[in-house]
């Protein structure tokens, strides 16, 4: 338990039996009536964002997250394995809890795991990674009828939008928020 005036940036809470984030907070204290803390909450698990307001110094319950920096190691029919690479402990974590981030995991690559209580709450990768073009159509000198961009797809199976220029079995760096190419790997 802590009261409004502990709270900060990033602590997560349980109100109502669901877990959220303070992304923003502010101590407001009016010329008349009592002092209060105005929140912006983001939900942990359905990302939704709501204001919301406590009286100053009411006590909020507070949710321990453990953040780990765990290896994924394989997919097990529609769960992903993940294991701490300190204990050597193995998580099994739902595909719908990776999300998106499916879309850009190789075996053995690095991600930080969110639990709470054991249950997995999030996967974060880092804001971009390396993968391989798998397949794309040849570019053809001149053809611009498409704003310069073809589709080709990542040896994840994802498929995103490249320059015409690039061949198969190129590594190119995409961004993982929104599946951007950013450029191309020469190793």
């Amino acid at each position: 338990m802590a009261t409004t005036n502990d709270l900060k940036n990033g602590i997560v809470l349980r109100i109502d039996g669901q877990l959220w984030t303070v992304v923003e907070f502010q101590h407001v204290k009016p010329g008349k009536g009592g002092a209060f803390v105005r929140t912006k909450l983001k939900n942990v698990l359905s990302g939704k964002v709501v204001d919301r307001t406590f009286n100053a110094g009411i006590k909020v319950e507070t949710a321990n997250v453990d953040k780990r920096d765990m290896q994924y190691l394989y997919k097990d029919g529609d769960d992903f394995v993940f294991m701490d690479t300190d204990t050597f402990d193995q998580l099994n974590v739902p595909a719908a809890t990776v999300g998106d981030a499916a879309n850009f995991m190789l075996e053995s690559q690095t991600a930080l795991v969110a639990t709470n209580e054991g249950v997995p709450l999030y996967v974060e990768l880092p804001p971009s990674v390396v993968l391989e073009v798998t397949y794309t159509e040849p570019g053809l000198q001149g053809d611009r009828s498409s704003a310069g961009t073809k589709p080709a797809t990542l040896e994840t199976g994802y498929e995103i939008q490249v320059p015409l220029f690039l061949e198969a079995n190129t590594k190119v760096k995409v961004d993982t928020r929104d599946g951007s190419y950013l450029g191309r790997v020469n190793d």
